[in-house]
């Protein structure tokens, strides 16, 4: 089997991941599950093969990732799909993972993202999070708050991804879409040069590192609505992580600038669903006084609390979010509270 008819035998398949790895086939993972087709185990020479086709695909040179050991990248086969490429070295031969990326862009209804996370597309300035462990649907939820934006209001949206996944049309904004290492130096670099781009909205891929956390905060203060993401799970897991990035000394200072700034926190985790495919469970926290006090005085520890007894000010707990979905069908009894914060909590609830 060569590439492109790897590629496009699982994208039509509705693979989600793509998985070259010497030792085993060539698989994918489809409804969160890895499928392994009938064929001969990959050898080191067959995944250097193999990958050295994807990167002839992408137009791009193999040698960061013999020289450096790891490399990611985007590319696109028309007609087909856009593919989200990882590549690294694994006990001395070449292995890769391809996400399969859709053309068109997400329907959040179709997807199970709630009306009221697409709702943080009306927000005007300030930070928004969407946090979740790698591969929970962190950019397609963010690719939906852009689209929304896109559709709905004249701004200028400048996204900052490492490698770009999603492509937007200009609609009634203007999208200026920058890949790291193809179109800028790094993160820091984009950022800074953003704020002299006139943006109404950015969109950070990751806020990695304190300067790529500290220049977001800055640029959330000065009236920009920052988007980014984070691997945390939880709304306190999250403020925590990032105040944790600044030296003690400064660390006062940062919660309140962090209480300013913070609008909103967006948790998600994706679950098997029982009719096959994978659902996503949200918790939302709306950055009120009271969430603003508690970053302030850093009593994170209430938080959990503050988001189950919230409901009525536009939050929902992870906990209630998985009990909506068990009670609609969606998800099995043991796989809402094998992903519950609170497992005894929620058995009792259920």
């Amino acid at each position: 089997m060569d590439v492109l008819q790897f590629l496009r035998e699982a994208t039509e398949n509705g693979a989600s991941d793509l998985f070259i790895v010497a030792g085993r086939p060539l698989g994918y993972k489809l409804g969160g599950k890895l499928v392994t087709p009938e064929g001969e185990r990959a050898t080191p020479d067959t995944t250097r093969a193999f990958i050295s086709a994807v990167y002839g695909l992408a137009g791009r040179d193999i040698a960061r990732l013999d020289n450096e050991g790891d490399d990611d990248f985007s590319f696109a086969i028309p007609g087909l799909a856009r593919y989200r490429v990882s590549t690294y070295l694994q006990r001395g031969s070449l292995a890769a993972v391809v996400r399969v990326i859709q053309f068109a862009l997400p329907d959040a209804p179709s997807l199970g993202i709630p009306e009221r996370v697409v709702a943080l597309s009306e927000l005007n300035r300030g930070l928004v999070l969407v946090t979740g462990p790698a591969g929970s649907g962190k950019s397609t939820t963010l690719a939906c708050i852009i689209d929304a934006i896109n559709r709905t209001q004249e701004k200028h949206i400048i996204t900052l991804e490492d490698p770009i996944e999603y492509l937007h049309r200009h609609k009634k904004s203007i999208i200026s879409q920058r890949e790291i290492g193809a179109d800028t130096a790094s993160y820091v670099v984009a950022l800074r040069a953003a704020l002299r781009q006139s943006p109404d909205v950015i969109l950070l891929g990751e806020m990695r590192d304190l300067e790529t956390i500290s220049i977001a905060m800055t640029a959330a203060e000065t009236g920009h609505l920052v988007l980014s993401t984070l691997h945390t799970s939880g709304a306190a897991d999250t403020i925590d992580r990032i105040i944790d990035v600044f030296p003690p000394n400064q660390q006062p200072q940062v919660r309140v600038q962090l209480a300013e700034v913070l609008q909103a926190v967006v948790s998600q985790q994706l679950l098997p669903a029982k009719d096959g495919g994978m659902v996503p469970a949200f918790e939302l926290l709306n950055a009120n006084t009271a969430v603003r006090n508690m970053i302030r005085e850093n009593k994170l520890h209430q938080l959990d609390g503050l988001i189950a007894s919230s409901s009525g000010a536009g939050m929902v707990s992870m906990d209630s979010s998985l009990a909506a979905l068990y009670r609609a069908g969606r998800i099995a009894r043991d796989e809402a509270l094998a992903y519950a914060a609170n497992p005894e909590a929620l058995a009792r609830k259920l």
